[in-house]
């Protein structure tokens, strides 16, 4: 038995060596190193080119190395009776919540644009939000979702969460299903777009959605780039009811050097770097399951095929 890991960047080295440090009798190839694909029974990936794992005849899993398995669905060769895993991770959740809270506290009290009139040598004293006075509305309630919800919610904010399905959560009013989206969104001051990828909910973040929140409200994606139809949100900022957008995410990364986000005054950007899995955090979980492959036993972290996620 043996590992292959293939990823799209520069770090299948990193876990290749954080995989063998856990256990140094482990059978394990970058996907550029000699090997035989035979041989090889678990991937472990991040956005592997497609038809990358039609090449294994083996297989008994393929194990996302984040949290999110959209690029898998993507490939049309995809081995449709291979298990996926997926990443659940506390470390993984908890940045992303600090990541998204330093966003809306950033907004509320008028940081980037106080950053901005010290560039233009602009002293100009702004009212701001009170964390009480604003709700939070989050999209997409699992693991994510929940430990943002739970940390908006201790921070002093009112916190609404929408899911597909119903959900119960301590601080939080949830909504769920097509009947709990306009009220959802009508009370939202800020929302937050933490929804798996799926043929569902690809281009969710639209002009008729985005035009259902209060008028001032601000936009937080840092899901997917596919949930978000760029030009729309471009049409509702410029109306002026959205007050501003910050986008993680992207339809295509690295962004073009030309894309009309760049230059625009209400959107604020990071290059997806909300929440990044972290090698030894996750790789005992990946171990536990390349044992589970050996021995039979059910593995963690299953993505639901009909779900996508």
């Amino acid at each position: 038995m043996a590992i292959v890991i293939i990823r799209n960047d520069h770090k299948t080295e990193a876990w290749k060596q954080a995989l063998l440090k856990a256990d140094p009798d482990l059978e394990i190839f970058g996907h550029d190193e000699p090997h035989e694909p035979k041989k090889i029974d678990v991937a472990m990936v991040w956005k592997p080119p497609q038809g990358a794992l039609a090449k294994y005849p083996s297989l008994k899993c393929i194990a996302s190395l984040g949290a999110g398995v959209d690029f898998l669905f993507e490939d049309p060769s995809l081995p449709t009776a291979v298990p996926i895993t997926r990443v659940v991770d506390p470390v993984l959740a908890s940045d992303m919540s600090e990541f998204v809270i330093g966003v809306i506290l950033a907004h509320l009290k008028n940081l980037l644009v106080f950053k901005e009139d010290q560039r233009n040598s602009k002293w100009l004293p702004r009212e701001y939000r009170r964390i009480a006075e604003v709700t939070v509305g989050i999209m997409g309630l699992g693991e994510m979702g929940r430990k943002l919800a739970e940390d908006l919610s201790n921070f002093g904010f009112q916190v609404l969460g929408w899911a597909r399905s119903h959900k119960e959560l301590p601080g939080v009013n949830c909504f769920n299903g097509e009947d709990g989206m306009d009220t959802f969104l009508s009370g939202s001051d800020i929302l937050v777009c933490l929804l798996p990828l799926t043929p569902q909910t690809r281009g969710i973040l639209n002009k008729k959605l985005l035009s259902k929140l209060p008028k001032g409200a601000y936009m937080i994606n840092v899901a997917r780039g596919g949930h978000l139809i760029e030009e729309e949100l471009l049409q509702v900022l410029d109306s002026g009811h959205l007050s501003g957008a910050f986008l993680d995410v992207f339809a295509q990364e690295p962004l073009s050097e030309n894309h009309p986000f760049w230059d625009h005054p209400k959107i604020d950007m990071s290059p997806h770097i909300a929440s990044v899995s972290d090698v030894n955090s996750v790789v005992p979980q990946l171990l536990e399951n390349y044992r589970r492959v050996q021995e039979g036993r059910p593995l963690l972290n299953l993505v639901s095929k009909s779900r996508g996620y």
